[in-house]
């Protein structure tokens, strides 16, 4: 029981918390521990139950996604917080990313892949598909920032800093090991760093600190 990855379930609609649910009961190493119907009934639920991950709807009455993420995010940067969106229609997903959230899942996404990602959430690692992130991330630093200002990598060490290129990649850890030839403890050891050196709650906002960095 102890190896049980708890998971919390945000989202308006009944019928896809549901359907969640049963998607997670088929995974033996998953347990739905709780469900809310908006980001208020999140944020308590989250601090009472205390899971590993919050699958996080962003359209949601009274406290949407984005505020919840920001409330939970305050507390510290656990639990991994995954937001369920259509991103081609939900601008509030970048606002997520910005704020905390290790990821991102799209509502019709394979049964499969829901699973697999919620493992790669409670390990730590980003929900971010590669063929994705250089559109997402581009959106996410914002058009129209002016060039120049301080390097934000600039406290990285070069190896550090090819960790967080790759990191920025949407790269697993075992990918970031084979390309860089380096075990995965230490490719984890390498990341934590990143993750205290840049203050980013997750290797999400570090992506993005990178592609902002691209920018100067």
């Amino acid at each position: 029981m102890a190896d049980l990855i708890r998971v919390l379930i945000a989202d308006d609609d009944p019928l896809v918390r549901v359907g969640l649910s049963l998607v997670l009961g088929a995974g033996s190493d998953l347990q739905v521990v709780g469900e809310a119907g908006d980001g208020a009934e999140a944020v308590e639920a989250a601090r009472r139950l205390r899971p590993d991950v919050v699958l996080m709807d962003i359209r949601m009455p009274r406290m949407d996604g984005l505020a919840a993420t920001a409330e939970l995010r305050r507390d510290g940067p656990e639990p991994a917080i995954v937001v369920l969106t259509t991103f081609d229609t939900d601008e509030h997903l970048l606002g997520a990313l910005r704020l905390g959230a290790n990821g991102f899942l799209l509502k019709d996404i394979a049964p499969t892949e829901i699973l697999k990602s919620v493992r790669k959430a409670a390990a730590g690692e980003s929900i971010l598909a590669p063929a994705v992130v250089p559109r997402l991330i581009q959106h996410a630093v914002g058009r129209g920032r002016s060039a120049g200002g301080a390097d934000p990598l600039a406290v990285l060490t070069p190896r550090e800093r090819e960790v967080a290129e790759a990191v920025a990649t949407g790269a697993s850890n075992a990918d970031i090991s084979r390309d860089l030839h380096m075990s995965v403890p230490t490719v984890k050891a390498y990341v934590s760093r990143l993750l205290e050196k840049l203050r980013c709650a997750n290797r999400v906002q570090v992506a993005i600190l990178v592609h902002e960095a691209r920018q100067r």
